[in-house]
């Protein structure tokens, strides 16, 4: 009978592209990775993976096996997902992946309300840029707080359960002493204007690009950051004109400014993902609550300083 865990560890080379970097994931040595898979691979008869420059690739039978194991790994996390629907008590554990830009208005008050409703339910929580939908799939995390902005076509992931939590529009944020106020600011105004960015390859530097372009004109990107605070602090300082999300600021900042852009609007979507099942998991339907609570209130809360 084959072994699932030796299953979960094929999927997961075949997912990061190398044992090593499955190990890493896993919290194993390559060694301990290599064996379980050679002994997977006598269990089968036939080689699962060759090599593929500096990588591994699934063999024909490596990717006949995937497409059975991910049934059977799905067919695990239902039945678990079943007995916890009839249990129909919040768990122990899960994990939690969000954008850094999140933690402050959604993220921090979700965790906090999580704590006083479900106390024996611990979150681990992954505070970082990279998208984590893959290590959804992956079931290293339960849920994801991710982002989709509204230039680029809407996709569906299979296999993913996508719940809205709010549109977030982004502000124009100068230094306080620029005497700008809160009037509504037409994106071509921003023409002449130094600007920090994120890089063109993030999808909010794409965003901002494709916005400044529909209203006629490219935009001088003088300071180049993805990190929020960094914009935020020179934007404080007079030295650049920033566009940040809504929720990313706090209201009590001091020292900027914020206007809403009137013509062009930028906006992302917010939402929390989790894994499809056929039976709805305690434990995720909490977390999620939890977050759709907190973007609620966030949506509510007072615009950040003009």
């Amino acid at each position: 009978m084959l072994d699932v865990r030796r299953l979960y560890m094929l999927k997961t080379v075949a997912a990061r592209g190398s044992i090593t970097a499955a190990a890493r994931s896993l919290a194993l040595s390559a060694g301990a990775v290599s064996q379980q898979l050679a002994a997977l691979r006598n269990d089968v008869g036939v080689d699962l993976l060759r090599p593929d420059g500096r990588t591994v690739a699934l063999t024909e039978a490596g990717r006949v096996l995937l497409e059975h194991a991910d049934r059977i790994l799905a067919a695990m996390e239902e039945a678990e997902c079943a007995v916890a629907a009839v249990k129909g008590t919040v768990g122990a554990t899960a994990t939690l992946a969000a954008l850094p830009s999140t933690v402050a208005r959604i993220v921090a008050p979700a965790l906090t309300a999580l704590g006083e409703r479900h106390p024996q339910l611990a979150v681990t929580c992954l505070v970082t840029d990279r998208a984590q939908l893959r290590e959804l799939a992956l079931g290293t995390v339960d849920v994801v707080v991710g982002q989709r902005y509204h230039h680029l076509p809407e996709t569906a992931d299979r296999g993913v359960d996508v719940a809205p939590l709010l549109d977030d529009p982004l502000l124009v944020v100068t230094a306080a002493a620029d005497g700008a106020g809160e009037r509504p600011v037409a994106l071509g105004e921003l023409a002449p204007h130094d600007l920090v960015v994120p890089p063109p390859t993030t999808d909010c530097g794409q965003a901002i690009l494709h916005a400044c372009r529909q209203a006629g004109f490219t935009p001088a990107a003088r300071y180049v950051t993805a990190d929020i605070a960094a914009q935020l602090a020179l934007a404080r300082a007079g030295l650049a004109t920033a566009l940040v999300p809504r929720t990313a600021i706090d209201p009590s900042t001091p020292g900027i400014r914020t206007a809403p852009i009137e013509d062009h609007p930028i906006l992302r979507s917010l939402f929390a993902a989790t894994r499809r099942t056929g039976t709805t998991d305690p434990t995720t339907t909490a977390v999620v609550s939890a977050l759709r609570t907190a973007a609620r209130q966030a949506r509510t809360a007072p615009r950040p300083p003009a």
